[in-house]
């Protein structure tokens, strides 16, 4: 059994400093925080949207409108090219493509500025529509898109990246 001579030092332990690792934990938290909190409303870039409600009192009619297009059976791809023309590609139920559809696209920018901007498509091979202006920013578009033919259309969204 090992005596301890009165008046010899101690060995040191670790431990002993364990509060101030606790404290500086919740240093580190507090300041994350912070920081997350400022960025988060100095980069705010406006409302968030009032029209949920609106939405919510006619959401049948939303669904009504899914349905038949669903129905429809019409499917629709959205690409952009290295330029940032963007591509929207149409084909029916059965795989046909679909040639002669007008197609209308509004294009924004989800995050960041506010950027929109509505584009023309031109048909360049049957079902395969480029559009005629170019996404100027790199990132990422939301596309709200309409396409009509022989009297039926579809309306959809996609988001795509320009790089």
């Amino acid at each position: 059994m090992m005596r301890v001579r009165e008046g010899a030092l101690q060995p040191r332990n670790i431990w002993r400093f364990f509060p101030w690792f606790i404290a500086a934990a919740m240093g580190v938290v507090v300041a994350v925080n912070f920081g997350m909190a400022y960025t988060a409303l100095h980069t705010f870039p406006g409302t968030a949207g009032g029209d949920g409600f609106d939405l919510s009192n006619h959401y049948n009619v939303i669904l009504d409108r899914m349905a038949k297009q669903a129905a429809l059976g019409w499917e629709l791809r959205a690409e952009v090219t290295a330029e940032g023309h963007p591509v929207i590609v149409l084909w029916d139920r059965s795989g046909t493509a679909l040639a002669g559809a007008g197609v209308q696209m509004t294009a924004e920018r989800p995050v960041g500025d506010k950027l929109t901007t509505q584009v023309r498509f031109s048909e360049t091979s049957p079902g395969r529509y480029v559009g005629v202006e170019t996404l100027s920013e790199k990132g990422q578009w939301e596309l709200r898109i309409s396409a009509a033919a022989g009297g039926q259309g579809i309306s959809a969204t996609r988001r795509i990246v320009v790089r």
